[in-house]
């Protein structure tokens, strides 16, 4: 009987008398890269209302209130009236945002699969990506900023060991309390939060930190879910599109966390980004472009409303 156990140096090569017979086979559902779930330009809660004229630059005001008055009125004195304040204002600039990929005839009747889908879902994603890192650097770019660790005073000074504490959201939230900023969700605020950033804070020793409440409450859920939830007046949305970058001591990884109340970003559109079939104009009709298009701006609208924690972690 023959012997069909396999040895190392077996292979199927397709030549005992059936030459290309066996040959490679490829599984046609292609997969994507690994993708961030859309979770930044959700923030924007701020948009124009009446605008006057079409303009690239969009500007929005705000009046002034007047300063409160303790001095009571006299009797018999009639009191100056006072000037209205100049309005402060806020101004975006719109720009031009779009991809456009091409898809060839060759590549149409050579693939091994239908690729228009797919090509749309990449083209999709990149749209959603570019919106995200938009809004994400509006909301990196407010003035207001809290330095984790005990001894950092600047983005250049934190290290991996200055991680971000339930102190520091603590102090984010009193802040912009005290700047009167509205919550985001009721009285809460929004905190935009790194995974690897969120996973020292849920790690915080002590009786203070998110740990121990946790723990000992009388729900553990957001312990086996590895969730914040909603923490000292706030709730966290744990994304890995919150920028980081080494530019800390000793080229650290500095994460920034984002704490944002209402109206903190505002966004004016002039055309919403939407998907583009280019024209065929090559004389054998073999080029046909897909793509994505959109005209808007954003721009810090309620620096009050608006908080930055910087941080580095210690998994980084």
């Amino acid at each position: 009987m023959p012997n069909f156990v396999s040895t190392a140096s077996d292979s199927l090569g397709g030549t005992a008398g059936s030459a290309g017979l066996v040959q490679k086979g490829y599984d046609k559902a292609v997969e994507f890269q690994l993708r961030a779930e859309p979770a930044l330009r959700a923030v924007v809660d701020k948009r124009p209302a009446d605008v006057t004229n079409p303009g690239q630059v969009i500007v929005l005001q705000r009046y002034v209130d007047l300063t409160a008055d303790t001095t009571p009125l006299d009797e018999t004195v009639d009191p100056d009236a006072a000037l209205m304040s100049t309005p402060t204002s806020v101004t975006i600039t719109l720009r031009e945002y779009g991809k456009s990929v091409t898809k060839t005839r060759a590549l149409k009747n050579f693939s091994f699969k239908d690729i228009d889908p797919d090509v749309a879902n990449i083209i999709a994603q990149h749209q959603l990506d570019t919106l995200e890192a938009v809004t994400m650097n509006t909301l990196k770019s407010g003035t207001n900023v809290i330095y984790a660790g005990a001894t950092a005073t600047s983005t250049a000074t934190i290290t991996a060991a200055a991680t971000l504490s339930t102190a520091n959201i603590s102090k984010a939230v009193a802040k912009l309390r005290g700047n009167k900023a509205k919550g985001k969700r009721g009285n809460l605020f929004w905190v935009g939060i790194h995974p690897e950033v969120s996973h020292d804070l849920m790690l915080e020793a002590g009786s203070a930190g998110w740990l121990v409440p946790n723990a000992y409450g009388t729900d553990q859920s957001r312990i086996w879910a590895g969730e914040v939830g909603q923490y000292k007046g706030a709730f966290f949305v744990e994304s890995p599109r919150l920028y980081n970058a080494t530019d800390g001591a000793a080229s650290a990884r500095v994460y920034r966390t984002i704490v944002a109340g209402a109206q903190a970003v505002a966004e004016a559109v002039a055309e919403e980004p939407h998907t583009e079939l280019g024209p065929t104009t090559d004389s054998l009709n073999r080029f046909r472009k897909i793509g994505w298009y959109g005209i808007l701006g954003q721009a810090v609208y309620r620096n009050e409303a608006l908080y930055r924690i910087e941080s580095g972690s210690s998994i980084a």
